[in-house]
């Protein structure tokens, strides 16, 4: 389900970073700055005329060998992951990623230097609520052909897990989990990209990772090197001397963790399901992750969402105690049973309100509503709704005992399907306009079981009681 939570955050200033692209070589320019509410990340080839933007989206994604390349048109990013990873691991939602060229620098490897440039350039609230989608069942992908399998279960917060399998000894089988997201930056920023030495070869030969150091990458060694390519890895990489240390790595680069290639995998997936273009909330498990399956998970959640948009459903937790009992309720409205229909507030702000009704059999309507075939009176609904409303609005007074709500104008009503007696209706009413001079705009749409069984905008004024 998606719910609003926290105020959406974008970048306080504009910061610029320079670096090399791993495979082309060539020297990338990159901008990063603030970008309006609801953006979220969009990439600007700023060297084409006119600019093009390609939003990271999982839609975009054309190429998932050895990184994630979005393609709009004739327009490419390539090697998207460790920034996007970077940006969610700060908490931000919307930035503008001006580029120079069609391939992100890879920097030292890992998210590192991008998470340095955003906390330089700070970060700062904006006044619209951040949309996230909310776990509620479990959500699996399997690719039957690499084995790697991806699995999103509800939690209460966000959180990773993942397991690489190499099926070779110099780097066996690692475990990685971030309980946090608030920890990326120390558990997770830092780790580098690796690669093995016979997969750099081939890349060599096809003339790719012109960018490449043993400063941005971890090169494990899986098999014994010939003289002939020793010598030529010293041309490579400009190193006067290259060596094989006992941790079966090259040139004896120091790990920043014992199971940094594992940490570097969380991290893709985090950059990865960036472009599902929402904040989850839920527990990732991860097994063998690459980034073909990560970006066809974020493919799969982004259709979730787009099918979970057309109810816009509430999420609610029965468990917690609500904003307002039906006693605190009957504080505020004047409307006593049998004529009150709203048993819960579950969600109260200065802007929407979410409301509970149990229909149960003892309605008095439910006699004559119909007899043998009882079903709630659309009309009662379009009531219910609109006394959730009006805690919503007598909300805004000091003293709301002292007020009655009346209608105005009711438009747009439809009425998706019947509500039963044992329905649980659940409200959501938004406001339209700010509140003025007491008359309220909003709206309403109820559901019973996430989908909508009623809607409408509704117009309502509170005035004083006369004495």
């Amino acid at each position: 389900m998606i719910k609003e939570t926290k105020p959406q955050i974008t970048l306080a200033k504009d910061v610029c970073l320079k670096g090399i692209g791993l495979h082309s070589g060539k020297e990338i320019e990159l901008n990063l700055r603030p970008a309006p509410e609801n953006s979220g990340f969009i990439f600007r080839r700023v060297d084409l005329d006119p600019v093009e933007e390609i939003p990271a989206l999982s839609c975009f994604v054309s190429k998932t060998e050895r990184s994630t390349t979005l393609k709009k048109g004739e327009v490419e990013i390539q090697t998207t992951e460790h920034l996007l990873a970077a940006l969610v691991g700060s908490s931000i939602n919307n930035c503008y990623l001006d580029i120079n060229g069609a391939e992100l620098p890879i920097m030292d490897g890992s998210s590192k230097l991008f998470l340095e440039a955003i906390q330089k350039g700070g970060v700062k609230e904006q006044d619209k609520l951040q949309e996230v989608f909310v776990v509620q069942d479990v959500i699996r992908h399997i690719d039957e052909e690499s084995g790697s399998e991806i699995i999103l279960l509800p939690a209460d917060e966000l959180s990773f897990t993942v397991m690489i399998d190499f099926e070779t000894k110099v780097l066996g089988t690692q475990n990685a989990t971030l309980s946090k997201i608030d920890d990326f930056a120390t558990e997770i920023g830092s780790s580098r990209t690796f690669s093995f030495l016979h997969e750099l070869e081939m890349l060599l030969d096809n003339g790719l990772i012109r960018g490449g150091d043993l400063n941005n990458a971890i090169i494990y060694v899986d098999k014994p090197i010939a003289e002939k390519n020793m010598e030529r890895l010293k041309d490579v990489f400009g190193k006067d001397d290259i060596s094989v240390k006992p941790n079966g790595i090259l040139n004896n680069l120091t790990l920043h963790h014992p199971n940094e290639a594992a940490r570097h995998k969380l991290m893709d997936v985090i950059g990865d399901l960036a472009l599902i273009g929402m904040p989850v909330q839920g527990r990732v498990i991860a097994t063998k992750p690459g980034h073909k399956i990560n970006t066809d998970f974020a493919k799969q959640i982004s259709l979730i969402i787009r099918e979970n948009r057309k109810s816009n459903a509430p999420v609610i937790n029965l468990n917690e105690p609500p904003v307002m009992d039906v006693n605190q309720i009957m504080d505020i409205l004047p409307h006593r049973p049998p004529f009150l229909l709203v048993d819960k507030i579950i969600e109260l702000s200065d802007r929407h309100v979410v409301g509970l009704k149990n229909v149960t059999m003892n309605e008095p309507f439910f006699q004559g509503h119909y007899p043998g075939a009882p079903v709630m009176p659309g009309v009662l609904q379009i009531e219910a709704m609109a006394q959730a409303g009006g805690v919503l609005v007598l909300n805004t007074v000091p003293d709301p005992e002292n007020y009655l709500t009346f209608f105005m104008k009711i438009d747009n009503v439809k009425f998706k399907r019947p509500v039963y007696p044992g329905d649980t209706l659940v409200f959501k009413l938004e406001l339209i306009t700010p509140i003025r001079r007491g008359i309220c705009n909003m709206r309403a749409n109820a559901f019973v079981n996430n989908q909508l069984v009623s809607q409408g905008d509704m117009m309502a004024q509170i005035k004083r009681r006369e004495s």
